[in-house]
């Protein structure tokens, strides 16, 4: 590979991830390390050199102390190109949680990990022990009670494994019981209370059920007929995966906030409203945003975002029919 020029700017930016990457490495050679940032080797063993000039800043205008600088094993470095960071200037300075924070975080962990679905990531797994080894003391032990729809979460779980749809009987307020043959997509949370999404075969649309109206939950033999609309996942996909588009009027994109900060907005000639083109983390957002603005915003994409708005919206109404 022959040494291509870097701007400042770049330099500052490498050197900013070469630190926590020797870090974790403990050990690594030049040409490895040189591979991975896309660097000369002799590039990257001037970026380690430069390292050992790095360090906290001297009080009073004064330089640092040795022990304020990063260092090296010269010997290891300079003998088999090999590099490890023998002083790492006061990385291990950083803010500890106190048991108490670690055992609250542990227990939302906990939490997340038993909704269908997410449990089997090992993302949860991984970070539950980073969680209790970076701790300043041991965290309490947790002790997650049961709680009422934790047996239909368990079912859901099995039927999504199974790729086979779930039975129930379903009691909305004033309304009648029915029952429902539902292929479920996922289970959710929101203000502490879960919710069940999937597509029903007697409304022949998705809904969403709350759980606590859920019972005699069955996991049937039925394979899953409709292909749901593609719903992010957990942790995966942050910043907005999907892209939508709205129409509003101009007046109100004061009170859509954060949604605007970052979309391409199309004023119509008549200066009246407005299109918006963004990303989303979760198309399904969108109804909530639009039934706040009381009709003034209309979804125009993506299409199942579009229809979720209108049978919410429906689904609504029903309740005062």
């Amino acid at each position: 590979m022959s040494a291509r020029p870097q701007l400042a700017t770049d330099r500052a930016a490498l050197m900013l991830q070469l630190v926590p990457y020797l870090v974790g490495k403990g050990e690594v050679s030049v040409l490895e390390a040189a591979e991975t940032f896309d660097v000369t080797p002799e590039q990257m063993r001037a970026m380690v050199q430069k390292l050992t000039v790095i360090g906290l800043p001297g009080d009073q205008g004064f330089w640092q102390m040795s022990n304020d600088l990063f260092d090296i094993d010269w010997d290891l470095l300079d003998q088999q190109d090999r590099i490890v960071i023998t002083n790492t200037v006061g990385l291990e300075r950083a803010p500890r949680l106190t048991a108490r924070e670690a055992a609250a975080l542990l227990a939302g962990l906990q939490l997340a990990r038993s909704i269908p679905g997410v449990g089997d990531s090992e993302v949860f797994n991984g970070l539950l022990a980073k969680l209790a080894r970076g701790a300043s003391a041991a965290p309490a032990d947790l002790v997650m009670v049961p709680g009422p729809v934790d047996d239909a979460r368990s079912a859901v779980a099995e039927a999504l494994d199974r790729a086979v749809a779930v039975s129930f009987t379903y009691k909305a307020p004033d309304a009648a019981p029915t029952t429902r043959t539902v292929d479920p997509v996922k289970v959710h949370i929101a203000d502490g209370q879960w919710y069940l999404q999937g597509w029903c075969h007697l409304r022949e649309g998705m809904r969403t059920f709350h759980l606590d109206r859920v019972s005699d939950l069955t996991v049937t033999e039925i394979p899953v007929t409709h292909v749901p609309d593609s719903v992010p996942g957990w942790l995966e996909g942050a910043g907005g995966d999907v892209p939508a588009r709205v129409r509003f009027p101009v007046h109100s994109a004061p009170l859509l906030g954060d949604y605007l900060d970052r979309a391409h907005i199309e004023v119509a000639s008549d200066g009246v409203t407005a299109e918006a083109t963004m990303r989303v983390a979760d198309a399904y957002s969108l109804r909530r945003l639009a039934a706040r603005r009381g009709g003034e915003l209309e979804i125009l994409a993506p299409v199942e975002a579009r229809r979720a708005a209108a049978e919410w919206a429906e689904a609504g109404l029903a309740q005062y029919r």
